[in-house]
């Protein structure tokens, strides 16, 4: 008898055959009514294959020179192109976005139009740049609703007292030495058709600007969020960025009516306007945030209504002649202050401006930016100058302030630098600037390249002033004095948060029934210098969630300790060398793990470098999608000065039938990581001596938790790897 999926199949192919003669008796009866001069006629019918592509190949070359076609070739190259220079800054130890704004330069017409002409001019065509334009503009629409709900005016309200007089010394001082300098460069590299007020407060405003968000992300980087220091500068930066982007919206103000005093219409109804924001809008927002703070009862209706209210808030600024980016800004100020509500918020806006928009902004200023223009001595002189009154201004006046109100020279040095990073920000004002026709090429040139100074310097001076206050030997002397009390420091670095309540469970019956104290430190770190800092709390409480309700459970004293790294192996190794730990236990990573999802990834991951790289041995980490799935072993073992531990995970639950593993005497010392974890779980332990016995993966399979030096699992994993095919949880341990 016929079965259900034989049957299924001929059905098919009877309505494929059946349907498709009808549609070919159509297509042939149309034909016949097919008027003289229709596109067909016209085209012609390809006699042949050849004229066939021929035919093709035109209607392909019309669809890449087509607007659309160019545009989105264009968005193409963009972001692969700030997505290689981020790249490239970042293994530099740079944020990201200097690496972008160089990549806007590199695609303008400074390098790839002077190199490449005929390449630059078919990628940017002068008739396409207007697209590229319209759609930056609204990423930075998106990009400073977002920078405003990352402003928490609460936390700006608390450290006010302590902030006002660093945040508006550092916005003051630079701008009066903006403006100082305006006047004398004003005849000679002004446009004459520019009132110099325009121009000066354009140049003031250009000096005095902090990027708040690469500041804030160079603060998590360096593990400073929750220190003095770190909510310090974090609430200057908010509170001069506030005071700054007012400052904006008036000198545009001014800027657009010519004078101070045909300003002041614009400038009271811009006072208006924000005092309807702050005191009708927000409270309504305040209540909205108080009932809506989840995914599951934010829906799209919700979404479309804040969006309504970004748009036309953006526009309101727009007619009064304040720029659409502070209404943007303002609608991002007033959203309610409900954490919550705003990370949700934040998810749907920011992903889509960083990724997409903003490096088409990056590449809009690039094509302005032609450092051809600077072609004499005087003109690179007077980028220099522009560069050094930009540094002495901010650097200067957010040092002295901060000094005077009492914090240490090392506290001060870095508020300097970290106030003097202007980024992205920067470039937003030196764009309007430049729009308005208030700044000319030439100072827009200078000024770029004045803000990618000031950025770059920010991490070199950072660690200069870091090198300058060591603390290293003081690190090493109290690991010594730690050691000599009876306390054993033991680093747990773990990445998933399930992970996190195992290796606890590990390190609790590696260390606990030892002779000293144990002081056990968990450290997770997040990955990526484009971390928001309105995420982070959100990631340190759902990641240290298990392994705290763990300690809880057995009755330990643990500290949690949350980072934000670009490195995270060196960065470990770093903590662990600085701080004096006695023991660093890490997990091992994707690579050894056995659950489905990962014995998946490493299947595909093989199978994928199998077949298109090994015949031309190009390494793994050439496809490798970042540091997930490579094996970090042989880096936490080699570069850190303490023993290292790194485990794999094979449903470990209780290490009470334990086999260690000795190649050579060197691995004796295996012996007594044994006796101290017996006295915890009161099991038994096998010695397996390699030159004695053949290891087999029955052998192994009879235990549930194995030790083995790094040596002797190196030797095993190269030469005798089927051996571990039924290995049990394992722990890798070096001297």
């Amino acid at each position: 008898m016929m079965g259900k999926r034989t049957r299924g199949i001929i059905f098919y192919l009877m309505i494929i055959l059946f349907f498709g003669s009808l549609m070919y008796f159509i297509a042939k009866e149309g034909e016949s009514h097919q008027v003289e001069g229709s596109i067909a006629a016209l085209e012609g019918s390809p006699n042949d294959l050849g004229e066939g592509f021929a035919l093709f190949r035109r209607l392909v070359q019309e669809n890449i020179e087509s607007s659309l076609g160019i545009l989105l070739l264009q968005i193409i190259t963009i972001l692969l192109t700030c997505r290689l220079f981020g790249w490239l800054f970042q293994k530099i130890g740079q944020p990201t976005v200097i690496g972008e704004i160089v990549a806007g330069i590199f695609l303008g017409p400074s390098i790839l139009g002077n190199l490449f002409p005929e390449v630059s001019s078919f990628l940017f065509p002068v008739e396409s740049l207007g697209n590229i334009t319209i759609l930056s503009q609204f990423g930075l629409i998106l990009f400073m609703f977002a920078i405003g709900m990352e402003l928490n005016l609460g936390e700006v309200k608390k450290k006010l007292k302590e902030t006002i007089l660093i945040s508006h010394t550092s916005t003051i001082v630079p701008f009066f030495f903006g403006m100082l300098t305006a006047y004398f460069v004003y005849d000679k590299y002004a446009d004459k058709s520019t009132p110099f007020l325009s121009f000066a407060l354009f140049v003031g405003i250009a000096m005095s600007i902090t990027a708040f968000p690469v500041l804030a992300r160079i603060i998590q980087e360096r593990g400073l969020t929750k220190t003095h220091l770190g909510t310090i500068s974090l609430a200057s930066a908010a509170n001069g960025d506030i005071t700054a982007w007012c400052l904006l919206a008036v000198v545009i103000a001014i800027a657009q009516a010519g004078t101070m005093l045909s300003a002041v219409y614009n400038i009271l109804f811009s006072i208006l306007y924000i005092a309807f924001m702050f005191l009708a809008v927000r409270p309504f927002l305040r209540m909205i945030g108080h009932v809506y703070h989840n995914k599951e009862v934010i829906d799209k209706g919700l979404v479309a209504a804040i969006f309504l209210l970004l748009i036309s808030s953006s526009y309101l600024t727009e007619i009064l002649g304040l720029h659409a980016l502070f209404g943007a800004f303002i609608a991002g100020v007033v959203m309610p202050e409900n954490i919550k509500f705003r990370k949700i918020m934040t998810e749907k806006v920011e992903d889509v401006s960083l990724a997409l928009f903003l490096p088409l902004f990056f590449v809009s200023t690039g094509l302005r930016t032609e450092i051809g223009l600077l072609n004499k001595p005087e003109l690179w002189w007077m980028c220099f100058i522009f560069i050094a009154v930009a540094i002495i201004g901010k650097f200067g006046g957010a040092f002295f302030s901060a000094k005077f109100v009492g914090e240490s020279w090392k506290d001060s040095l870095y508020i300097g630098a970290l106030m003097n990073t202007r980024g992205l920000m920067e470039l937003v004002v030196l764009t309007i600037g430049y729009e308005m026709g208030i700044l000319g090429p030439a100072v827009f040139v200078m000024l770029v390249l004045m803000t990618l100074v000031t950025t770059f310097m920010t991490t070199p001076l950072i660690a200069l002033i870091n090198f300058c206050f060591q603390t290293h030997d003081k690190f090493k002397e109290q690991r010594r004095k730690l050691s000599s009390d009876g306390i054993f420091k033991v680093l747990l670095s773990f990445g998933r948060a399930g992970n996190g309540q195992i290796m606890l469970d590990v390190a609790h019956q590696m260390f606990s029934g030892g002779k000293n104290k144990l002081e056990l430190t968990a450290l997770h770190l997040t990955v990526g210098s484009d971390v928001n800092p309105l995420h982070t709390d959100n990631f340190e409480e759902v990641s240290f969630g298990p392994i705290l309700y763990g300690a809880k459970k057995l009755g330990m004293q643990i500290q949690t300790r949350y980072e934000v790294s670009n490195n995270a192996s060196a960065d470990i190794c770093a903590i662990v060398n600085n701080e004096g730990f006695d023991f660093l236990l890490v997990g091992s990573g994707i690579s050894m793990s056995d659950t489905p999802d990962d014995i998946a990834a490493n299947r595909y991951k093989t199978s994928f470098y199998n077949r298109f790289f090994r015949r031309i041995k190009a390494p793994e980490s050439w496809f490798s999608p970042g540091s997930l799935l490579k094996d970090k072993t042989k880096q936490f073992i080699e570069q850190s000065d303490c023993p290292v531990g790194v485990f794999v995970n094979r449903n470990f639950v209780k290490a009470s039938n334990v086999i260690v593993i000795i190649g050579s005497e060197e691995d004796l010392f295996l012996e007594n990581y044994a006796r101290t974890l017996l006295k915890t779980t009161h099991g038994s332990s096998t010695t397996f001596h390699l030159d004695k016995e053949e290891l087999t993966p029955q052998l192994l399979s009879g235990y549930n938790f194995m030790l083995i030096s790094y040596k002797t699992w190196n030797d095993i994993s190269e030469h005798r790897k089927a051996a571990l095919q039924k290995m049990p949880s394992t722990l890798i341990l070096s001297k």
